[in-house]
């Protein structure tokens, strides 16, 4: 089971129907069959544990399990890509506004420290304060993974696969590239698509910028000339105009504690 970028659903469909080549493979787009609703923050656990008897502190994280939640069958994974734990539910459509209201509910919807519904525009600063790469910004068409820092997800010593051979090149030869992680130190925010430059050159481009609000810091994410891509080396980022300094730091930004969260 695949589960893909809402906004790319047709083209990741066709892009996986167009590389089938064994008839004893079935593929079905199911999209259309499930509801899905994350759940996300450090007390995610304990809200959605009293929704469901399935053991949530046994699943791992990029691990699932089988089991009902408010009653309802589901797919309960661990997969949250906002930087804090998290669970996801995926149960048919016509229950998404049960689970809806009762996650609410259990998370004490509209106290303080309750649990709040929020848009893609939190997810994306959550995800960024993480270095987390999103499909658009980080990774497109033109990126490969081992740019990107991805080279976890993918083993080259699985067998062949449709891109290994330029990602081994690329691996031997070595990236031209490299994702980096900044701050600014100057005033202003920058912004997904503005140039970095070192010396007044164009060097780069801003992949993902936003202030950050937990870090209370503006951070961004950048691709750079590998050669240029050590932590505290000075840059700039062309905001409107106006070259804004800024500096490369570790990412990523915030790294939670998973062993309070387990």
């Amino acid at each position: 089971m695949l589960v893909v970028n809402a906004s790319t659903t047709e083209k990741d469909w066709n892009w996986i129907t167009s590389h089938k080549d064994d008839e004893q493979v079935e593929l079905r787009n199911v999209s259309a069959d499930y509801c899905q609703i994350a759940l996300q923050g450090p007390d995610a656990l304990r809200v959605l544990q009293t929704l469901t008897a399935t053991p949530l502190d046994e699943i791992k994280y990029y691990h699932f399990r089988m089991g009902e939640v408010d009653g309802v069958q589901a797919i309960i994974s661990r997969t949250g890509y906002t930087g804090e734990d998290g669970f996801e539910v995926y149960a048919a459509p016509d229950h998404a506004e049960q689970l809806w209201a009762r996650i609410l509910d259990a998370g004490n919807y509209g106290a303080p420290e309750g649990v709040t519904p929020c848009g893609l525009a939190a997810r994306n600063t959550l995800r960024l304060e993480a270095a987390m790469a999103l499909y658009g910004h980080e990774i497109n068409e033109e990126t490969t993974l081992l740019e990107a820092n991805l080279s976890w997800i993918c083993k080259l010593n699985k067998g062949d696969f449709t891109g290994r051979e330029s990602l081994a090149r690329q691996k031997e030869e070595g990236v031209k590239r490299k994702l980096v992680g900044f701050e600014m130190t100057d005033r202003g925010i920058a912004r997904d698509g503005q140039t970095v430059l070192i010396n007044g050159k164009q060097v780069g481009q801003v992949t993902s910028g936003s202030p950050a609000p937990f870090l209370r810091k503006n951070i961004g994410l950048a691709f750079v000339p590998v050669e240029h891509a050590e932590v505290n080396r000075e840059i700039q980022i062309d905001v409107r105009g106006r070259p804004a300094n800024a500096r490369l730091v570790p990412v990523p930004f915030y790294k939670r504690d998973r062993k309070a969260n387990s």
